[in-house]
């Protein structure tokens, strides 16, 4: 295979049958491995390169103006303990000058200072149509000022890269140390207000990569949020005695997290504390009742996703960010298919009966996307009040 580029070029995609996608790099210098995804996205590429859900994997940006509105540093969705989000980013224009009064940096240099290998100038119309009639690929972007590089060696690692399927990536991306959140939803011209919890339902977020508009969203609906790390186990969770528990977003593979996650929240769901599961959340709870999940081609990455609500007919408009789904054929009779993608007739939504108990695979927190589903929030706060009020045990006293 030829070592040569483009005359010009600083920046390559290196899939691992050599297709090669050459332009101009920009953020970090070097070279970075993982799978290929497109994000429809218009909006919000700041908090979509920060959601720790993307760990491993290289976004491509199918709107062709990114960068415009800059980056600040109230923008970003991973909490402290996830230590990486995104690996790469690639755009069909070089991103521009900051132009917004938010802005506190471009995003060139915001990439560069995390780390994040950029790659513009490139056709990403045939690179999503790639990814739509192959699946997602793994690739490796590379980012040389000098437009230096060995295209061999970069197609053998992408093709000697392990890539998500029996990957737990939750770990890494989780919070080291249990921590209270009061921050709520961002409105002008206040920005995030903190609020107070004196009284409010008790949540504990099990955070396997959570981001920070799910708290957000939870302290603004009313309760008093606490979030814990990924492996702390129900017996933890129950002790501090939660009038809800919330299964976060994340990465990786849902079956690999399951191995240590699932018999933690069968625990919690048979001791009748109301749970809510969002996107990796919603796959570990199927997974934890007995049902399966599965590998997509494309996955679902976006903020204009049509999901149907099976209970009402309602239809909303949601962000979806996730690589594996799960397979209604293999629920259990006790588990109940609430919600489906429009898009392609995927489970979008569950609950157990009998139960106290549901999740979405949709990101109802937004941020970015639309705001359609962002009640569950306050849904979940009236069944945790509900469950209150008819005067059932607490969780400790149900853990025994």
């Amino acid at each position: 295979m030829s070592t040569d580029v483009p005359p010009g070029a600083t920046g390559v995609l290196v899939l691992t049958d050599d297709t090669v996608f050459a332009g101009i790099g920009c953020g970090a210098v070097g070279a970075a491995v993982g799978e290929v995804c497109f994000n429809t996205a218009m909006t919000g590429y700041q908090e979509i390169l920060t959601d720790p859900s993307y760990m491993a994997q290289i976004i491509t940006f199918t709107f062709p103006h990114i960068g415009n509105v800059g980056t600040n540093l109230e923008d970003v969705e991973q909490v402290a303990g996830a230590v990486e989000a995104a690996r790469g980013a690639i755009f069909r224009d070089v991103p521009t000058t900051a132009a917004n009064w938010r802005a506190g940096g471009d995003l060139d240099g915001w990439l560069k200072r995390r780390g994040v290998v950029g790659l513009a100038g490139i056709d990403t119309r045939a690179l999503t149509r790639l990814i739509r009639e192959r699946g997602m690929p793994h690739g490796v972007i590379a980012h040389d000022p000098a437009g230096r590089f060995d295209l061999e060696a970069l197609g053998a690692w992408a093709r000697a890269w392990e890539g998500l399927g029996g990957v737990d990536l939750a770990l890494a991306a989780s919070c080291p140390r249990p921590f209270e959140w009061s921050e709520g939803l961002w409105s002008w011209p206040e920005g995030y207000p903190a609020l107070a919890a004196a009284g409010a339902p008790r949540v504990v977020v099990v955070d396997y990569g959570v981001k920070r508009n799910i708290l957000r969203a939870l302290a603004s609906a009313g309760a008093s949020v606490t979030v814990v790390p990924a492996q702390t186990s129900a017996a933890d969770i129950l002790a501090r005695r939660p009038d809800g528990v919330v299964l976060s977003n994340g990465p990786g593979d849902p079956a690999a997290t399951a191995i240590h996650a699932a018999p933690e929240i069968r625990a919690l769901v048979d001791s009748g504390v109301p749970v809510m599961g969002i996107c990796l959340g919603h796959q570990l709870l199927a997974l934890a009742m007995g049902g399966r999940t599965i590998k997509m081609d494309q996955g679902h990455h976006g903020a204009n996703h049509p999901v149907k609500d099976l209970a009402t007919g309602r239809v909303e408009i949601v962000s979806m960010n996730h690589g594996f789904t799960v397979d209604r054929d293999g629920l259990p009779p006790d588990v109940v298919e609430t919600h489906v993608s429009l898009f392609d007739g995927s489970n979008a939504g569950l609950s157990i009966t009998g139960r106290p108990v549901f999740s979405v695979q949709h990101h109802p927190e937004a941020s970015p996307g639309p705001t359609d589903s962002l009640p569950v929030f306050a849904q979940f706060v009236a069944m945790m009040e509900g469950e209150k009020a008819s005067g059932r045990p607490a969780a400790a006293a149900r853990a025994g």
